[in-house]
């Protein structure tokens, strides 16, 4: 993943919890499976909101925030980061480093 979009998603999940968010984070789409990536605050689960990024109709990612957060605005945040996901999308396995 670039260093600007790398930034940009660790900004992304530490405004959502600047923002009231317990907890935000991406999950990568890695062989059909979700590995999480960026990730900012302390997880509550049990209020967890999720969503998907796409790009051109296909699951590239997915957006979480635990929390007080409505699902129109993550809705609204995946949007404006898809193209930043598609960059660590199938790294071939290869970890996210922070």
């Amino acid at each position: 993943m670039s260093a600007d979009a790398d930034d940009v998603l660790r900004q992304t999940v530490e405004s959502l919890v600047a923002d009231g968010c317990a907890w935000a984070g991406i999950f990568f789409v890695e062989d059909g499976e979700l590995v999480l990536g960026p990730q900012a605050g302390e997880p509550d689960e049990a209020r967890r909101v999720a969503v998907p990024v796409t790009w051109k109709g296909e699951r590239i990612a997915e957006l979480a925030a635990d929390g007080d957060v409505e699902r129109a605005r993550l809705e609204r945040v995946a949007l404006e980061i898809a193209d930043l996901c598609l960059v660590g999308w199938d790294t071939g396995g290869e970890a996210w480093e922070p």
